[in-house]
């Protein structure tokens, strides 16, 4: 490993991530239980873990558009408590009412980078008045951190890195491949890793 990386377990100390170093760290992804969403008893399983937690990652997943004018509505949304990650289908409506309940809980943290976007998109999926996000690249950006990304702060916090491999691929797919899965659940428990990260060291504020 890079003798630069260390920044990463002292946080404040290094307020950036060289490319080389970044590349250098271990390639980490999530590798607990994940839930991916098709039954109403998995629903009614993930609501009752997330109502539990103080604290989850958030993010969600897009068809990527290729040509111009082309956009699309996220597909997935992927939650992180401290015992699994769930991935929500979009395309089920069920899913719709543990998600807004989740996100209206005050009393849940939703951690995440770069949510603006995410949920300014999902509100044309459904119906939300969100509270509690932590925006943790805003966070970062605040304390003088030069880069906010989910994969840098992993870098700088979490001394690891995170591969991007499946973020292109089609997110509206009937089904979702072994890669895909395991890609938005490594984002979402990076989330709530980062998260409780900035709590030790301060940062949220």
């Amino acid at each position: 490993m890079n003798n630069h990386a260390p920044a990463a377990f002292h946080p404040g100390t290094a307020r950036a991530i060289s490319r080389d170093d970044l590349i250098d760290l271990p390639v980490q992804r999530y590798d607990g239980p994940v839930t991916y969403i098709r039954s109403a008893d998995a629903i009614a399983r993930a609501a009752a873990d997330i109502a539990a937690e103080r604290v989850v990652g958030f993010d969600t997943e897009t068809r990527p558009a290729f040509r111009k004018g082309e956009s699309y509505l996220p597909s997935i949304a992927q939650v992180a408590t401290a015992r699994a990650v769930y991935i929500f289908p979009l395309c089920l409506p069920d899913t719709h009412t543990v998600l807004a309940r989740m996100l209206e809980a005050p009393g849940t943290a939703k951690a995440g980078v770069a949510l603006a976007y995410d949920l300014r998109t999902l509100k044309q999926v459904f119906a939300f008045a969100e509270k509690g996000i932590v925006d943790l690249g805003q966070l970062a950006k605040r304390s003088g951190y030069e880069q906010t990304g989910v994969r840098n702060l992993a870098g700088m916090f979490l001394g690891f890195r995170i591969p991007k491999g499946a973020k292109t691929t089609n997110w509206s797919a009937p089904q979702l491949t072994a890669a895909q899965i395991t890609y938005a659940a490594t984002d979402a428990w990076v989330s709530r890793e980062l998260y409780l990260k900035f709590e030790t060291a301060g940062l949220l504020r």
